[in-house]
């Protein structure tokens, strides 16, 4: 009578099956790690771009609702930061507020901020807000601090303003000539006269989301009709 053969696996094979999946397993879960990766790198530059389309769209919030009012300054570029007053949209009606950009190192990385004052409904008010948005962009307090949002990171920053037809230094001397000429018995005009048009330059630094150099222009609606662009 013939031996019985028992059917089964082998040790030999039994080995080469958990090896095979072993390795089906460490493969998928490297392929399900990238992907994992890939999707949180796509999220995080979706953010990126997201939180700098919402600081691009309240730069220009804040200039669309500039205001001048007699004998105060409504927008000024000092080299370190750009002051504007505008409207309150918190309490519309019941003051302004003064909006300060600038850029700061924010724990080593240079950042672009934005800061806005309390309300003012007075003269006295509105003269310290100006101060201390300068103040803010020199050595910000934690007072001030409190009061600023970091919007994007930022290598650099230009600001040119747009009068007599052509882009120019808010600094330079073209400012003087840009003033119209008046009569002596006109109005007395505010501290400053506004530009047509103002235009940011941002040099965002490399990463991994978004690099390069960002322009943006804003022209005055009540010249163009519009908005910024």
């Amino acid at each position: 009578m013939g031996r019985t053969r028992h059917a089964g696996f082998t040790l030999v094979e039994l080995l080469v099956a958990l090896f095979a999946m072993a390795l089906l397993a460490v493969m998928s879960w490297r392929g399900l790690d990238g992907m994992t990766r890939a999707q949180e790198q796509t999220q995080a530059r979706a953010d990126d771009v997201l939180t700098l389309q919402v600081g691009l769209a309240q730069w220009a919030a804040d200039l669309d609702a500039l205001i001048q009012l007699p004998q105060a300054s409504a927008l000024d570029w000092n080299g370190r930061v750009l002051r504007i007053t505008r409207r309150s949209s918190v309490a519309p009606g019941e003051g302004v507020v003064v909006a300060a950009w600038s850029r700061r190192d924010v724990e080593g990385r240079g950042t672009w901020l934005r800061w806005e004052s309390a309300p003012a409904t007075t003269r006295e008010q509105l003269e310290r807000a100006w101060q201390q948005a300068d103040l803010w962009s020199q050595n910000a307090g934690p007072e001030e601090r409190r009061r600023e949002v970091a919007v994007t990171p930022l290598a650099e920053w230009q600001i040119f303003y747009f009068r007599g037809g052509a882009w120019s230094h808010p600094l330079s001397s073209d400012a003087a000539a840009a003033a119209p000429a008046l009569p002596a018995s006109a109005p007395a005009l505010p501290l400053a006269v506004l530009p047509d048009g103002v235009r940011l330059v941002l040099t965002l630094p490399p990463g991994p989301s978004i690099t390069g150099v960002l322009t943006r222009d804003w022209v005055r609606p009540t010249l163009s009709g519009g908005k910024s662009s």
